[in-house]
């Protein structure tokens, strides 16, 4: 059915199990949003097949020097920008890799800013001031696909020759354009009529974390189920770095240690040193050699 008013939008329309909201019971009001929350894996699920399409897209770019953009605004812009942002400390690649772009500005994390997704021309300006260039990936985030900041964003980044991905959570988005990639989960009706930040919202989180650190493993950054590449930044994440590297070399918690130290904190280094007994410089050409994948070198 054509999208002709925001009306049309699943997104927007009237959810018949909460209906009586309002004068249900604590527990009844839970319980019925968690029903709804429920439905969304599988939703999803059903777009692997699309998701998979820009996995590959985003690997290529990558591999070639690209960088990948998120691209949104309210929500759906402010998981862009968490997504991206967790990409350095989890797999260690530098902060440009992952941008997330969000309408309004940083400021729009935090606050609201009135009318901001309905001003396409700074989607211009903003991936202007980060430097979009061929080959990049702009993947635009729109629950309703109706913010014309994100159309725009997609737009220009089809005139620049990047790739480009749209995702939406309708059947189809009520402002059109063309793109590489469609990723349209139809989450239905909001337990809230309209309130995207909740079904959208938890299906928009969940594709992002599926593309991002299904790219993270295609490029070697994990090994088995650990994330081999994190960043030393903290208590936690040394303390997680020497158990990955026990838990792989089946080393003591004190060598583990002292190699993570000898390593300059890099678990995969600290890894090959203890399985190949060398040193870290030997270390570093090892993997370097392997592309980084740590299975090709122990």
């Amino acid at each position: 059915m054509p999208i002709n008013k925001r009306s049309d939008l699943k997104t927007e329309s009237i959810n018949k199990n909460s209906i009586n909201i309002d004068s249900m019971s604590t527990y009844d009001i839970l319980q019925t949003i968690n029903n709804e929350d429920i439905k969304i894996p599988k939703i999803v699920g059903g777009s692997l097949d699309k998701i998979e399409a820009l996995v590959d897209i985003c690997v290529k770019a990558i591999k070639n020097g690209k960088r990948i953009f998120y691209v949104g605004s309210g929500t759906s812009g402010r998981l862009g920008v968490l997504d991206a942002s967790e990409m350095p400390p989890t797999f260690k690649v530098p902060n440009h890799l992952f941008t997330g772009i969000i309408a309004g500005g940083d400021r729009a994390l935090k606050s609201s800013i009135e009318g901001a997704e309905d001003i396409g021309v700074n989607a211009i300006k903003d991936l202007k001031k980060n430097k979009l260039k061929s080959g990049d990936v702009v993947i635009g985030i729109s629950a309703s696909g109706a913010a014309k900041y994100v159309v725009s964003a997609i737009e220009f980044a089809n005139k620049c020759d990047a790739k480009t991905a749209y995702i939406i959570c309708n059947e189809e988005p009520f402002f059109k354009t063309n793109q590489d990639v469609l990723i349209n989960i139809q989450t239905g009706e909001e337990v809230i009529t309209g309130s995207t930040r909740m079904k959208a919202g938890t299906a928009t989180k969940l594709v992002l974390n599926m593309i991002s650190t299904t790219v993270m493993i295609k490029l070697g950054k994990v090994y088995k189920n650990f994330m081999v590449d994190l960043k030393v930044v903290n208590k936690k994440l040394k303390d997680r770095g020497i158990r990955i590297i026990k838990e792989i070399t089946k080393s003591s918690e004190d060598e583990a240690g002292k190699a993570l130290s000898r390593a300059n904190n890099s678990v995969k280094c600290a890894i090959i040193m203890i399985e190949k007994s060398c040193s870290y410089s030997e270390a570093c050409q090892k993997l370097l050699e392997s592309d980084g994948f740590l299975d090709k070198v122990i």
